[in-house]
């Protein structure tokens, strides 16, 4: 049987691979397979950085010797040390009720003109509104009429000193009786009784015109019988501001007609606030005022307030068995707004001990508290911890520190400086 061959033509492709395949493993054999790996490995890339055998890692400083002597760096050892217990309890803020001021009109008027809006900021002596006062109205016409009365009882006394100088010095002449002189100093004296009489009337209405806020030169200046007089407008009352603080509350409106029993503003400032929270029964043993206490609300998670407890309540509120602490806190950025839910730390008569540092030690970052740890000479480590009580100038420190370690002080917002500069310079 003949057998045939099926095997395809060699192209002229196969045919040149022998000799190819021959030149590599020559090359294998004689340079060897390193000599073959490194012919084929990529180039390198220009823009690669080469590490650096100095440089630091993440989140350590260095700060030279002489640069740390200019910064004034201070090193103080974390310590155990006793701080009070502190008792967390929760409360609302609340206006300072001595800082507080309700304006109500002082007599019946119509108001002309509204000056400002809730939850404007006025300062002292500010004008809130005008209104036509119908009380100070009549007064005016009162001091006129009692001011002409007393001018006119003037004059007749004056006419009836003139009658008694006469008289003395006909009687020197003979020329009146005894008897009729003393008449004419009888009706002298009288004369004088009735001015004092209206001097008192005059001045009533002066007292009663000076409450509306009419000065002694504006009294003055009420001219009767002129038609430019002030007096037309003298009924024209400015209601303004007692002390520096915000409109809090506002019930007036152009053309209304106002009574006095009706609170038109309340200026409340709010430099400094109170916390008002409750505290139970069972635990007012162990708290006393007068001592500092951190302020946190949940508008502001990152920040503490310092506020101090100045008043424990000798009043319990019998449903929930709890009585009023009361914490006054400066709020002078005015970031604290009434009725906030706050929590409020306050340090207890009892002692625990706890880990300290210097509270200069303590900087943020990013909102979170850290510190700086001490590696070298030279070097010092970012540490994010967790604080807690801050009491005579030391903080707890919870966690992310070891007892012994030794901690920046005084000097720390330098490292926290030129650790924010690196991160920036690392962005570019």
């Amino acid at each position: 049987m003949m057998m045939t061959d099926t095997t395809p033509a060699e192209t002229p492709a196969r045919r040149s691979s022998g000799p190819l395949v021959l030149m590599l493993l020559a090359g294998l054999a004689g340079g060897g397979l390193g000599g073959w790996l490194l012919w084929h490995r990529p180039a390198a890339d220009p823009s690669a950085e080469k590490p650096h055998a100095d440089e630091l890692p993440v989140g350590v400083v260095e700060v030279k010797a002489e640069a740390q002597r200019n910064a004034k760096i201070e090193l103080a050892p974390a310590t155990l040390g006793q701080l009070p217990v502190t008792l967390e309890v929760t409360g609302t803020v609340t206006v300072d009720d001595a800082k507080v001021a309700h304006i109500r009109p002082l007599a019946r008027g119509v108001v002309e003109l509204v000056s400002v809006r809730l939850g404007d900021r006025v300062k002292k002596g500010q004008a809130l509104a005008t209104y036509d006062n119908v009380v100070v109205g009549e007064l005016v016409g009162d001091y006129l009429a009692t001011r002409a009365a007393l001018r006119q009882i003037e004059a007749q006394r004056d006419a009836k000193q003139k009658a008694v100088n006469r008289g003395r010095e006909l009687i020197k002449l003979e020329a009146i009786s005894l008897q009729a002189l003393e008449v004419l100093e009888a009706e002298f004296r009288s004369a004088e009784a009735s001015v004092a009489q209206a001097q008192a009337a005059v001045a009533r209405v002066e007292e009663q015109l000076h409450r509306f806020g009419l000065t002694d030169d504006d009294l003055k200046a009420l001219r009767p019988g002129d038609s430019a007089s002030p007096h037309r407008d003298a009924s024209h009352t400015v209601m303004r501001a007692p002390f520096d603080g915000i409109v809090t509350h506002f019930n007036i409106a152009n053309g209304e007609v106002v009574e006095p029993d009706r609170e038109l503003f309340t200026i409340s400032d709010l430099s400094s606030v109170w916390v008002l929270a409750d505290v139970y029964e069972r635990d007012l043993s162990r708290i006393r005022s007068g001592v500092d206490a951190p302020v946190r609300v949940d508008a502001y998670p990152d920040r503490v307030f310092s506020g101090r407890v100045t008043y424990v309540s000798d009043v319990m509120d019998p449903e929930t068995r709890t009585a009023k602490v009361r914490c006054v806190v400066n709020n002078g950025d005015g970031a604290l707004k009434l009725d906030m839910f706050a929590r409020i730390g306050i340090p207890t008569i009892e002692r625990q001990q706890v880990l300290t540092v210097p509270e200069a030690a303590i900087q943020k970052v990013d909102g979170r508290p850290l510190l700086f740890v001490r590696l070298d000479d030279t070097k010092f480590e970012r540490r994010f911890v967790e604080t807690g009580l801050t009491a005579g100038g030391l903080v707890e420190i919870r966690s992310g520190l070891k007892a012994g370690e030794q901690v920046v002080g005084a000097g720390s917002f330098y490292l926290k400086t030129a650790l924010l500069r690196d991160r920036v310079g690392d962005a570019h």
